[in-house]
């Protein structure tokens, strides 16, 4: 057998186990405690602030105290598994950890910082303002367009950052610091309509279309013609509602074109020969990972191969001074999510998504009409008060029990998952990394936003973004 067969054999036999061990039946008593400890880590993640502590420290902890009562109430396979017929010593939260989605968000994030030193982030927006010539309305539509395209081929944080913070000079240069608010809060909504658009534009998506078995074409296919237009009605909101305008006069046009040549796309360009690999690799990168699945020996060894060997071969760029981009890596999202993963293991063991999933059948016999819209909606509701991560965790994984659903990536319901858990980031600025991301730039940048002042503004382009998503899904998906 070959090595990487060998390695998911490996985890397929050990998650076996995990279920047999857990055939059994449970005491509702000890579902209901394992139940408790869920609940506490979703709210101890939507007060992450308030706490004063990171994402990986809260999920480290409740792991720790799953792990605990689970070994205590005997709900975890403990002891040896069958790997190829040979019995091993294997500690019973490595494979609870879906190490698929960690190798491509380590390798991304690795592939992107080290790309993004090339100097071609900054290029292609600096050009995209010159292209402008300064008019606000058109800066408008190009930054936006180039928010969702870096969210879609990037990631929701990088694109909020790079783009937000070149709004920030841009505008300042342009002396249009009044619209600043307004650039920046409809860039950070866009982040998250543009994380719809492939399957690796939020951890959400690669959680759901990993479960679900959707390819990356088959992703893009049906997430784009919802993005195309919830993105030209975000950004004609934003233009009325923050009263973005062109120029009034041939003076102010004139001006604007002038202050505008004053920026220069290669000052963040060190090396012209790297600046080229760089985007070579990029379109090499999205093509790979876009026909992955039909790659020979690329679609047995999966995204996160590719992930992590676009982040090596671009990191030999810097190889004496490697260190530096492994300090950079998002350690505590890494630290999150295998602590996540664990807790939801557990979780399963104890029955409590068996019972989740109870209440959840409740809406999916409504039918894939009423259902998956009933699904999208509330999964936005609650994406926008917590992490949509363990959500979009926790639903995958009820929903890839049923086997039906299991083998059926066409179904609505995982598309509901998929488009309530992003969308849902941009009712509050806690709802998505990204738009916390946009809050801490409208900061930096001297302006003030209440948590009830981001939801005031973005309540309109919210429930018009989901609206629209849930007439998508049930009149082209469903």
């Amino acid at each position: 057998m070959p090595l990487p067969a060998r390695f998911g054999a490996l985890f397929e036999d050990a998650q076996a186990a995990g279920a047999q061990a857990t055939s059994h039946a449970v005491p509702a008593s000890t579902t209901y405690i394992c139940l408790a400890i869920l609940i506490g880590l979703i709210l101890c993640l939507a007060l992450e602030e308030k706490l004063h502590a990171k994402k990986s420290v809260i999920a480290g902890i409740f792991a720790i105290i799953s792990l605990m009562v689970g070994d205590y109430f005997q709900l975890l396979p403990l002891g040896s598994v069958l790997v190829g017929g040979h019995e091993i010593q294997m500690p019973v939260y490595i494979p609870a950890i879906d190490w698929n989605v960690i190798a491509i968000i380590f390798g991304s994030s690795l592939f992107v910082d080290v790309t993004s030193k090339s100097g071609l982030f900054t290029w292609i927006a600096i050009r995209l303002t010159k292209l402008s010539g300064g008019n606000p309305r058109l800066l408008l539509v190009l930054y936006g367009l180039m928010t969702v395209v870096f969210s879609a081929v990037l990631n929701n944080v990088t694109a909020m950052i790079i783009v937000g913070s070149l709004s920030g000079v841009s505008l300042r240069r342009l002396k249009r610091e009044n619209l600043l608010l307004g650039f920046l809060l409809i860039e950070g909504l866009l982040t998250n309509v543009g994380g719809l658009l492939t399957l690796i534009s939020s951890v959400p998506n690669i959680i759901v279309g990993t479960a679900a078995g959707i390819s990356f074409m088959e992703f893009f296919q049906k997430s784009s013609p919802y993005v195309c237009v919830a993105t030209i009605i975000t950004l004609v909101m934003g233009m009325k509602i923050f009263g973005i305008r062109g120029f009034a006069n041939e003076e102010e046009r004139a001006e604007a074109r002038l202050l505008v040549e004053g920026f220069d796309e290669n000052d963040g360009i060190e090396s012209k020969g790297f600046f080229l690999f760089g985007t070579l690799m990029l379109l090499l990168f999205v093509g790979v990972i876009a026909t992955a699945s039909i790659l020979p020996y690329i679609k047995d060894l999966g995204l996160g191969y590719v992930a992590l060997s676009f982040g090596l071969i671009m990191l030999v760029r810097y190889k004496a001074v490697a260190d530096k981009f492994y300090s950079a890596i998002d350690w505590d999202l890494l630290g999150f999510f295998g602590s996540l993963f664990v807790v939801i293991n557990v979780m399963e063991h104890a029955q409590v998504l068996d019972l989740i999933g109870q209440g959840l059948s409740q809406i999916i016999a409504l039918g894939e009409t009423t259902g998956s819209g009933l699904i999208l909606a509330s999964g936005a509701a609650a994406s926008s008060v917590t992490d949509n991560i363990p959500l979009a965790a926790m639903l995958a994984k009820i929903l890839s029990a049923d086997p039906e659903l299991a083998s059926n990536p066409q179904s609505p319901f995982w598309w509901a998952v998929v488009f309530g858990a992003n969308l849902g980031g941009n009712l509050t600025p806690i709802g998505s990394a990204s738009t916390l991301v946009a809050v801490t730039i409208m900061h930096k940048q001297g302006l003030t936003l209440s948590f009830a002042g981001f939801v005031k503004k973005a309540l309109p382009f919210a429930i018009v973004q989901i609206g629209l998503a849930v007439a998508y899904l049930l009149l082209v998906l469903a």
